[in-house]
């Protein structure tokens, strides 16, 4: 164990306020004042006067505030079209209604307002972007208000393809456009128009000049802490943000803003100091050391769960319904867990995969299993001063089977009913060798179902014992009601989800995860 961390030094003495700095239609702006919660949006529409992006749901839901965020890429090699490098730029879509102002800080913001004037053609204009164009064309507007965030998700879907060199299907559009909802085209035109982009002669964003302003922008960056006004700090580095965690104890952890947006955006709230998490790089580590995955805090939810299905490429359908693309890029995987929801779907599957976590505070660090983690509804182990580092996932046995689950009202982007997180491994006789089953929305925390798995392990994976591990679910925990669904109908979902898990790896005549999954057909 590393030394004890010093307590906090009252005596240390806070730098000196920046402006929040970051490019904008073409020029670097700066915003002075405090800004420390004020949302993306309201700067836009209000100071920026760009009106162009819509307010509708405020809460991350709908997409009509969707806004693209350019920054220079690091070591990490783009993983495909839904992860678009471009120039040395990774690209990510989200939701500005959500996103406070001082996030933005040496980055990029692109609007709808900026499509047409990408790389505009000979003669006089305007001349729209093709994915403006195409929408005009195939009638993907009617009353127009979700229009500019659906323009801003097709711009990001078009660049990763055309980057990747390839054209998307119409499952890709239905995928990328999952945050964006429309009350009156019924989504086909707008598919549609997104197809019918990749025909026109490319329009590409400038990212070789973006990333020379952003690269002008760093390098003109003062040294040091950076803290905006209204109690808004960026610590840099890791050991910074530990000694800042332990200075300020009470202040407000924020990553993504996916959840912590809505305290401010619903109810209101007051946050206090801030401790920004998304400018320490130590936080953005995705790597094997060893035979353990370990993923930063600030690793984004679209990574993270890129990393998670390469264990097993079923858990792909969970990482696509967990969210939607703006919430998934922005949102970080260690915020799903440290925030305690017991509807999170991330604590349910790292559960199955027997995930520790990496605390710090000051020098110190600990290992805590995920399974010990949760106290009570909201309440965890992190003591004053503390903070979740990374999530340790150890490399599943050779033979394990993994699997995601969820049932929710919508099934794209929306709250999950019931989650789960199953690990099953046979042996060569065809008893279960291994069994993790975790559940979220059962309780008041995300748990194992320790009397399930006693009645499966050790057990011919027959099934009798499906049955015998449905029957003892029930005494495992005593479902809530809610708006979201019935306590009755959360214990058969959860035994239906156990039956699923059995359908598709039972010894005689298993079913393919696609015969047991209802996905829409692509409009």
């Amino acid at each position: 164990m590393s030394t004890p961390a010093p307590e906090p030094n009252a005596g240390c003495s806070a730098p000196p306020e920046r402006p929040v700095r970051f490019v904008h239609r073409g020029r670097v702006v700066e915003v002075h004042g405090p800004q420390a919660c004020r949302s993306v949006l309201n700067w836009l529409r209000e100071d920026a006067q760009c009106p162009g992006t819509k307010e509708g749901c405020n809460e991350g839901d709908c997409g009509a505030c969707t806004v693209l965020i350019a920054e220079p890429a690091d070591e990490r090699p783009s993983a495909g079209p839904d992860d678009p490098v471009v120039e040395g730029l990774r690209l990510r879509t989200v939701n500005s209604c959500i996103q406070f102002l001082p996030t933005l800080h040496g980055k990029a913001l692109i609007t709808v307002e900026d499509l047409a004037g990408f790389d505009p053609p000979p003669g006089p204009g305007p001349h729209l972007h093709p994915v403006q164009q195409a929408l005009v064309d195939h009638h993907g507007s009617q009353c127009g208000f979700c229009t500019p965030g659906f323009a801003v998700s097709l711009l990001a879907c078009y660049e990763g393809h055309q980057a990747a060199g390839c054209r998307p299907s119409r499952e890709d559009l239905a995928d990328a456009l999952a945050g964006n909802l429309c009350r009156c085209t019924g989504y086909r035109p707008i598919v549609d128009a997104g197809l019918a982009a990749f025909d026109a002669a490319p329009r590409r964003l400038p990212a070789a000049a973006l990333r020379a302003q952003l690269e002008a922008l760093a390098a003109s960056e003062a040294p040091g802490p950076v803290l905006h006004a209204g109690g808004f700090h960026a610590p840099r580095s890791l050991d910074e943000l530990a000694a800042l965690r332990l200075a300020r104890p009470q202040a407000t952890l924020l990553a993504g803003s996916t959840d912590i947006g809505l305290w401010v955006s619903k109810q209101f709230r007051a946050l206090g100091d801030i401790l920004y998490l998304g400018a320490v790089p130590e936080l953005k580590r995705l790597a094997w050391e060893g035979d353990t995955l370990v993923i930063g805090a600030g690793v984004s939810l679209e990574e993270a769960w890129r990393a998670l299905a390469a264990l097993d490429p079923a858990l792909r359908e969970m990482g696509r319904r967990f969210a939607a693309p703006p919430v998934r890029h922005a949102g970080t995987l260690g915020g799903n867990v440290a925030n305690g929801s017991p509807i999170g779907d991330g604590p349910p599957v790292l559960m199955a995969l027997d995930a520790q976590l990496r605390l710090r505070r000051g020098t110190r660090l600990r290992t805590v299993p995920l399974d010990d983690f949760y106290l009570d509804y909201m309440k965890n182990r992190l003591e004053a001063g503390e903070f979740l580092e990374a999530i340790e996932v150890p490399r599943p046995a050779s033979g394990t089977v993994l699997r995601g689950e969820k049932l929710s009202k919508r099934h794209d982007c929306d709250i999950s009913a019931v989650s789960a997180g199953f690990a099953l491994r046979l042996d060569a006789a065809g008893q279960v060798a291994a069994v993790r089953l975790a559940f979220g929305g059962l309780a008041a925390t995300v748990r194992r179902a320790s009397q399930a798995e006693a009645a499966i392990q050790g057990q011919p994976w027959t099934e009798a014992t499906l049955r015998a591990a449905q029957a003892a679910l029930a005494r495992d925990v005593q479902p809530l009601s809610d708006l979201r669904a019935s306590a009755a109908y959360r214990l058969r979902g959860a035994q239906a989800l156990l039956e699923r898990l059995w359908l598709e790896t039972r010894l005689v005549d298993p079913l393919p995860p696609a015969a047991l999954r209802l996905r829409p057909a692509p409009v």
